[in-house]
């Protein structure tokens, strides 16, 4: 097997002698990219995709560098740097040149291989898009996330439509059916649907599948006929649908080692007409294995425990596999090599159990069992033993009971089958168990070596810093941590390697070998990224936890984004005191009984699993403090001294960044000339273009102008005409109103005058009426008078005669006063009659000019009161009783009058507002 490494290289030479795969595993070249700064890392590639013709592909890393490798022409080129991760590629299209690729942050962009360009740029997911399907003819596209789908135009690049479901539901996977136009959508309840890719109309819909089958569908495969669709999940069921009959036909069981699968792709072949009958199956395990489909026969495999398959894709043509490996490499096999031991008759490995008719069929009657034998391929050594000896050795052996079996006589398989069941270990023989799984090598000169060079200066003073009770804990952490800074010199500024050993010192206080040991072990395996970005946090680490927490919980993520709570806070406290803070004794030994029972990428997920079930309260917090308090992490060391430290180290990095970033900004600036250039010549051909266009459009608007000014110049015509009618008819309308209103002060007039005249009669009436009343009690008065005269006055007769002639003159001035009251009052009356008339609106004069009036009238009483005093003192007392009447009689004759006065104002004012009423 060729191994390549690309290097700093961006072009050459994808092996340097004519491949020839070995039967064993099929490996045409292994390819890695490792950097050469620094700190040297391998860059993990993450996807991989075939052209249409099948010899040749891309490949993008997770730092965005993306190769296309010629596997006709042994050539491989670096088309684009995106500076982000890639999550889906797809070589495809119509033109053979352009790629898409689906970016970190959320986007899909289009390149050209050979120009190197930037043709589209595809923005409206709002998450991760994880899978790009073509369309047969390369003109349509299909993005998936997992929340939507959308449907691109790849001539225009627009998008034309877009898959919107509920958030409970979630889409698994859409996209074409081979060489038809039929999109099928899956989801995450099983509910798979056909809709037609040009009007969208929904075909037909899969049924349920059998409720005895609890399996979740998780990924798709169908062949190259589109006849049979391939559906797998987290169980060793397949399940094989016929599509023209809508039904389900075929339940395969794969081998009990085999527990979830990952991916699914049948392997072409140009002599089945489309009908492929090998299927890929990926399993957790990281193998690949084929199966024929019709006989159930494992055929081949590739991959292994020790170098398991992340990602795999096949050729059109089905001559390459392409895989992306665990441990971040490219692998490209041959299926020839693969498949030469097919030709050779084998046991049969995998039988049919029972395959019924097509009639009515069940779950279980649908099942067909995979054994667990297999076509015995030697495996690949870990040493470096000569192959020859290795296929002699593993030709008799069994592969996977190697790989699984541990010292001491363990089995890892068994153990993770206990620790399934209970979720934990035996204390008695945890420490054994986790000594057998790391199966650490108890080198005790090596340890011995360390040990005597003493204590190391950076850990001199580790006690101000890290205050322990224990003294002789303290002395076991300063040994450790001494050895591990004299085995490698880099530990010593690592500010964080007291907390991650600290619960290992704690736990093999007793025992200083097996501590170093496990601390090692762990640091090379479950840490050896952690210094990629060396003084400072894995930032690649702290990402991919980022990554799957927004794949899982994209609500808690958009919540620390929002409160800028970045994975320093959230994820890394828990990685470098390895969850000593957070968690209990207990509960810190069974997780470290799966962690280091399980793939390293496990303690990633524990810290994303931690942050899930710690959400509820993490989402009620608005604080960075909050935050702190609810995570109960311990503070970060003083970053201060760390940078005084890496000072230089930094500053030689910035420099060879700056050197390589001037660089590309060099080759940038030759092609934005170049680009300049050809966007000036398309420019001028625009310009000409737009001027002819504006003419044209200028000619249009003018016209435009001028119909609409005459549209409106015939609609202020219409409006002057309109408003000239209406103002004949408001001024007609006025006339009429105002003769009705002459018409009507006329006929009040007249009623007014009737009124008058009869209210005059009445007053005049009422006042005879009261001067013969008053007439009549006058002479009623005087005749008791006289006879009271005739009784007192029987003496001197010459005296009562004198007073009758006074007393009838007295009279006569009486009643003359009372006739000119009378006629004054009446004029008065009259007066303000006429004065009502003409001013119907005007109140009636005030009470005390009426009172005026009348005493004006009355004549004074003194003088006559004066002469009656000058009498005799014979008739002086009936005289001051007469006065005494004559006053009592004038003052009621002044309220009678003023009383009539007063109905008569009340009677005006009544008869003056009744008009009023009737003209309102």
């Amino acid at each position: 097997m060729q191994s390549t490494d690309l290097g700093n290289k961006e072009s050459g030479k994808i092996w340097h002698r004519k491949p020839s795969p070995a039967t064993r595993d099929g490996i045409i070249v292994n390819i890695i990219h490792t950097t050469s700064d620094y700190l040297p890392k391998v860059l993990r590639f993450l996807n991989v995709a075939f052209d249409s013709s099948g010899d040749c592909l891309i490949a993008g890393d997770h730092q965005g560098n993306i190769y296309v490798f010629d596997l006709s022409g042994n050539r491989f080129n670096l088309v684009q740097r995106t500076a982000q991760a890639c999550t889906a590629l797809a070589f495809n299209l119509r033109r053979k040149s352009e790629f898409l690729v689906a970016l970190a942050d959320y986007s899909v962009k289009c390149f050209d291989t050979v120009t190197k360009e930037l043709i589209s740029w595809m923005r409206g997911h709002e998450s991760s898009v994880f899978s790009i399907s073509v369309h047969a003819s390369g003109r349509y596209a299909i993005t998936t996330s997992s929340d939507t789908a959308q449907l691109w135009d790849l001539d225009t690049f627009q998008r034309k439509r877009k898959l919107n479901i509920l958030q409970s539901v979630g889409i698994q996977k859409v996209f074409f059916l081979p060489l038809s136009n039929t999109i099928l959508s899956c989801f995450k309840d099983n509910s798979i649907f056909a809709w037609e890719c040009d009007t969208l109309f929904c075909k037909y819909q899969l049924p349920a599948p059998p409720e005895s089958s609890s399996i979740l569908y998780k990924v798709f495969a169908v062949t190259r006929d589109g006849r049979i669709l391939a559906a797998g999940g987290k169980s060793n069921h397949l399940h094989l649908w016929c599509l023209e009959a809508k039904q389900l036909f075929r339940i395969i069981q794969m081998p009990t080692k085999v527990r979830a699968i990952r991916h699914l792709e049948f392997l072409p072949d140009s002599f089945d007409a489309g009908s492929n009958q090998v299927l890929g199956v990926l399993s957790q395990d990281g193998i690949m294995r084929f199966i024929n489909i019709q006989t159930c026969k494992l055929l081949f495999e590739i991959g292994s425990l020790d170098e398991g398959i992340s990602s795999s894709v096949i050729s059109p043509h089905g001559r390459y596999i392409a895989s992306v490996m665990e441990n971040g490499s490219l692998n490209i096999y041959s299926v020839q090599a693969l498949t030469q031991e097919i030709n050779k008759p084998p046991p049969p490995l995998v039988k049919v159990i029972e395959d019924l008719p097509k009639s009515k069929l069940t779950s279980g009657d649908l099942k067909i069992k995979v054994t667990s034998g297999r076509v015995q391929r030697p495996a690949k050594s870990r040493g470096n033993q000569m192959q020859t000896r290795i296929l002699k050795q593993d030709l008799t052996g069994n592969v996977e009971n190697k790989e699984n079996e541990l010292s001491d006589g363990l089995n890892k398989k068994r153990l993770q089958i206990l620790l399934k069941g209970y979720g934990e270990y035996p204390t008695k023989y945890r420490m054994f168990i986790w000594r057998a799984l790391l199966q650490l090598p108890e080198n005790h000169t090596a340890f011995s070596s360390l040990i005597d060079k003493g204590i190391h200066v950076a850990f001199l003073n580790l006690q101000k810093k890290y205050p322990i009770k224990s003294r002789k804990l303290l002395r076991v952490l300063q040994r450790t941590l001494s050895a591990l800074a004299h085995w490698s010199a880099i530990f010593t500024d690592t500010p964080y390697l007291p907390l991650l050993a600290f619960p290992f010192v704690k736990l093999f206080q007793n025992n200083q070998l097996i501590c170093f040991e496990v601390v090692a072990t762990l640091i090379i395996n479950w840490c050896q990224h952690w210094f990629e970005y060396f003084p400072n946090p894995p930032i690649n680490i702290l990402s991919m936890i980022e990554n799957v927490l927004a794949f899982h919980d994209k609500e808690l993520l958009q919540h620390f984004i929002d409160h800028d709570i970045t994975s320093r806070l959230y994820a890394w406290p828990l990685l470098e005191t390895v969850f000593s803070e957070v968690l209990t004794r207990e509960e810190w030994l069974k997780l470290f009984d799966n962690v280091f029972s399980n793939h390293p990428s496990f303690l990633l997920m524990t810290v994303v699993a931690y942050n899930i079930c710690s959400r509820a309260p993490l989402l009620n917090c608005n604080l960075k403090d909050d935050f702190e308090t609810v995570e109960n992490m311990q503070a970060e060391v003083d970053q201060q001294r760390v940078e005084d430290e890496a000072w230089c180290q930094k500053q030689e990095l910035l420099r060879k960044a700056e050197e390589t970033r001037r660089e590309m900004l060099l080759q940038e600036e030759e092609k934005m000339i170049q680009q300049r250039q050809r966007l000036a010549a398309v420019k001028r051909e625009l310009k000409v273009k737009e001027m002819h266009l504006q003419d044209a459009a200028r000619r249009r608007f003018l016209k435009l102008q001028q119909d609409q000014r005459e549209m409106e110049l015939r609609r202020l015509d219409d409006e002057i005409e309109r408003k000239v009618h209406m103002r004949d008819q408001e001024i007609a309308t006025t006339v009429k109103d105002l003769e009705m209103r002459h018409l009507e002060l006329e006929s009040q007039k007249r009623l007014y005058e009737k009124n008058l005249t009869r209210t005059q009669e009445a007053v005049a009436e009422e006042m005879r009426e009261d001067a013969d009343a008053y007439r009549q009690k006058v002479n009623l008065e005087e005749h008791t008078f006289h006879r009271l005269i005739e009784t007192d006055q029987t003496q001197n007769q010459a005296t009562q005669q004198r007073e009758e002639a006074e007393e009838k003159d007295f009279r006569l001035k009486s009643e003359k006063k009372a006739s000119v009251l009378s006629d004054a009052s009446r004029k008065w009356f009259l007066e303000k009659e006429i004065e009502h008339t003409k001013h119907p609106c005007n109140e009636v004069v005030p009470r005390c000019q009426n009172e005026q009036v009348a005493s004006s009238c009355l004549p004074p009483r003194s003088p006559q009161l004066n002469d009656i005093s000058e009498m005799d003192s014979s008739t002086r007392i009936s005289l001051s009783q007469r006065r005494i009447q004559w006053d009592t009689m004038e003052q009621d004759l002044v309220e009678r009058v003023r009383n009539l006065r007063q109905r008569l104002t009340a009677r005006a004012r009544n008869r003056c507002q009744t008009p009023h009423l009737l003209a309102a």
